[in-house]
């Protein structure tokens, strides 16, 4: 047993380099999956937590009008198991040190705690008093990001009323983890807030007593959601009900859904790149070494030592090399989790939300690990354990050599003497080759990947507010107004244009298939508010006709051409068979549009619209920002340029880190590659580099010679690496697409001239080091060496 102990220790010193390199490489990969699993299962168990014990509905449904005594008939339908009524308006708001106008949503609770569904988490303050009618509590991300404190004041026009509402508490909700307002999922912290009123004081303020505008239920274990909302609908539908709709349509859920399962995702796609580039170096080096041994495998089993304590020598190896990289990339992995979790917690409020590497984690990347060592050391084992004593003591035929392809082509003439050499190695070592090729390959690629994100997002948000949304202002009303407000709206300091648009909650329907959406109604002549093509160009509105977005026609299953049933969910309600004239191309959200004039004769008005997008003069913004402030007919204001900023705020923290990550663990990669493949390149060539150099080369030409093997090889490897990247950006692009939003496949030069220089110079790198050993290289003890 101490005879083999030695031999193992004398391997790994004499290896030290290699093992080192692919142990480092096995972090990355450990490191990346601790990481992202246990970033994902901190955030599914926080979510699973707060629904619990904050009592989360399952069920959500808006009305225009209800009674209260529709509460019994509610509780009444199979599967219910708890009702709650509230009254939720939206309004504008007067935020100190804050120059444009903010929208608030005003959502109804007790007067007196008591637990509820979607009930408040009281970070800081207090519960309303009883009778205080201008209390309210605050979320926590608007108080944050307006710096409110309990104490101080809002100005706010409640139902044509401007009123002063003193801040008493801030809170968080499990319906507003993600808090955006609606028509958009872009956050927006300053500009939008939810507030809570008792619900007395807010049914007073808008005429509400005895009625409710807003319905959240939880049903009972085993109740069928499609049941109770069908019966819900119908029970609604005489009150101005909107269609209720599950958890799974509630913005907040599903994009924090959709974060979780992209978390699930991508913890798999990453690590499996790192750990498969892990088993080649496994492979490269164990296989070698049983090339090396041979002699020794020879004598070992001369002396009576089995196949199996033969192939165990190779497997500790590999295993040791393994298990020193789970130690340090679980550790890694686990503070790039915390790291991950605090980025969460600036996005996604939660009452809770800890970092924790759970033993499952831990124990299945152990287990992935050495799965990947297994492997990776396979084929050394089983060649170890093949070879007869008597064959292994003898050294190893040498290779068989004939004109290759450059010579029987006639270019090698054409190559000096060392591009000659650097030719015929390549292709000579074939396999080896191929595998150096594939993982660098593998570095270039995660480079891409990594830039893709950035690429994507950015162009994104440019399609959305540069070529979608050409407006400086949306300007939303309490009710539909007559179509002569657009002048109103153009006399309003600093307007220079306004194009009215109406909007109304639809079903729509195409065989079994439904989805429930925004109807938007859009004059022919728009241009603050484009519908394009699939390549940027303008799409006409057509006289009559539906226009739906590419995503809502796949959902739906339908083409231009088709008929699908349009239901409207408020005012007439009306039901008609509909045309769809053709299909827009969006990255956010699902909808439907119509020419205004055709939407109006739907709903059976003259002329009525939801709202107006003005271009604006940015020199006489801050005067238009007043006068909308003080607008009773204005529920809520949105600001391109303040979403844009906003967005551009967590994109450039989320990019920096994550950009940093990959191109750290990229250049781990392609240096670990590189610098395996050169060893291995020197410990096989070692005799022959030395009898170069005997022979009159210098140390420079040498190194050129060796080098120049690895420096094609990477040349080969980028473009390829380029080819897996976006091959696995394509992948992700289908894996991640979402009815929220669809991540563009977009890669810019940047990207792969980034991805380029990277692995260039963490080729150098590597190279640098092999070159300086080469220059240490004992010409004696090479040329005694057996071959």
């Amino acid at each position: 047993m101490k005879s083999r102990n030695r031999m193992l220790y004398r391997d790994l010193w004499h290896l030290r380099g290699q093992i080192i390199a692919a142990a480092v490489v096995v972090s990355c990969g450990v490191a990346a999956f601790v990481s992202m699993r246990s970033t994902y299962e901190s955030l599914l168990s926080a979510q699973v937590d707060y629904y619990t014990s904050f009592r989360f509905a399952d069920v959500f449904a808006q009305v225009k009008r209800a009674p209260e005594s529709l509460v019994a008939r509610v509780g009444e339908i199979p599967g219910v198991a708890q009702v709650r009524t509230r009254v939720v308006m939206q309004v504008t708001l007067d935020v100190p040190r804050l120059d444009e106008p903010a929208t608030g949503r005003l959502v109804s609770i007790p007067e007196r705690p008591r637990p509820i569904i979607n009930d408040l988490f009281l970070r800081n303050g207090r519960y309303l008093e009883p009778g205080r009618d201008n209390e309210v509590i605050v979320s926590e991300a608007f108080a944050a990001a307006n710096h409110l404190n309990v104490g101080d004041s809002i100005g706010a026009v409640i139902n044509g009323r401007w009123k002063r509402l003193r801040v008493v508490g801030t809170a968080l909700s499990p319906e507003y983890i993600y808090e955006v307002g609606g028509g958009t999922i872009f956050p927006d912290n300053r500009r939008f807030g939810v507030l809570w009123m008792g619900e007395e004081a807010l049914a007073a303020a808008f005429n509400m007593d005895g009625a409710f505008n807003d319905l959240a239920l939880t049903l009972s274990a085993g109740a069928s959601q499609s049941d109770v909302i069908e019966r819900l609908d119908l029970l609604l539908a005489r009150y101005g009900g909107l269609g209720a709709y599950g958890r799974e349509e509630q913005i907040s859920h599903r994009f924090i859904s959709d974060e979780i399962s992209q978390n699930r995702i991508s913890s798999t796609y990453i690590p499996a790149i790192f750990l498969g580039v892990a088993t080649f170096l496994l492979h490269i080096v164990l296989s070698r070494l049983v090339a090396m041994q041979r002699t020794e495998i020879g004598l070992l089993k001369a002396f009576g030592y089995g196949n199996r304590t033969v192939g165990l020598h190779y497997l500790k190896l590999a295993a040791i090399t393994v298990l020193a990289g789970v130690a340090v990339g679980a550790g890694i992995g686990v503070y790039l989790g915390a790291q991950l979790t605090d980025l969460y917690r600036d996005y996604y409020r939660f009452p809770r939300l800890t970092h924790r590497a759970s033993p499952e984690v831990l124990g299945l990347t152990l287990v992935i690990s050495f799965s990947a060592a297994v492997l990776g050391a396979l084929a050394a084992v089983r060649r170890a354990a093949a070879l007869p004593p008597a064959v292994a003591t003898r050294p190893e035929p040498p290779a068989s050599f004939h004109a290759g392809l450059l010579e029987r082509l006639g270019l090698s003439r054409f190559l000096p003497s060392s591009g000659r050499i650097i030719a015929r190695s390549i292709t000579r070592r074939g396999w080896k080759s191929v595998i150096a090729v594939l993982g660098i390959a593998c570095a270039a690629g995660m480079l891409v990947l990594g830039g893709f994100f950035y690429d994507a997002i950015r162009y994104l948000m440019w399609v959305q507010f540069e070529v979608v949304q050409r407006d400086d202002v949306t300007v939303v009303f309490t009710e539909p107004k007559s179509a002569g407000v657009r002048y109103e709206l153009a006399r309003l300091p600093g307007v220079l244009h306004s194009e009215p648009f109406r909007a109304v909650q639809a079903r729509l329907r195409f065989e079994h298939r439904s989805r429930r959406v925004e109807l938007t109604g859009l004059t022919p002549d728009n241009d603050l508010r484009r519908l394009i093509d699939s390549n940027l160009r303008p799409v006409e509105l057509p006289q009559k006709g539906l226009l739906l977005t590419t995503k809502l026609a796949e959902l739906l299953g339908v083409a231009p051409g088709d008929r699908v049933t349009v239901e409207v969910l408020e005012h007439t309600r009306a039901v008609r068979q509909i045309i769809i004239s053709g299909v827009v191309e969006e990255q956010v959200g699902i909808a439907a549009y119509m020419n205004l004039a055709a939407l109006n004769r739907l709903l059976d008005e003259q002329g009525s619209v939801s709202g107006a997008h003005l271009a604006v003069d940015a020199n006489q913004a801050a005067r238009l920002y007043t006068r909308l402030k003080a607008i009773p007919a204005v529920s809520g204001v949105a600001i391109r340029e303040a979403v844009l900023n906003s967005f551009r705020e967590i994109l450039d923290r989320s990019i920096v880190v994550s950009t940093f990550i990959n191109v750290l663990f990229a250049c781990v990669i392609a240096f670990g590659v590189v610098y395996n493949s050169a060893r291995i390149a020197l410990s096989e060539r070692g005799n022959e580099l030395a009898s170069l150099r005997v022979l009159g080369f210098t140390s420079n030409e040498v190194a050129t010679i060796l080098l120049g093997e690895q420096g094609v090889l990477t040349l080969i490897a980028i473009p390829l690496g380029f080819a897996l990247g976006a091959a696995t950006c394509w992948l992700l692009v289908k894996r991640l697409s979402t009815e929220l939003y669809r991540i563009p496949l977009v890669l810019s030069a940047e990207t792969f001239v980034f991805a380029a220089g990277i692995v260039a110079l963490a080729a150098f790198g590597s190279g640098f080091l092999v070159a300086r050993r080469l220059r240490r290289l004992d010409l004696i003890s090479v040329l005694k060496t057996r071959e």
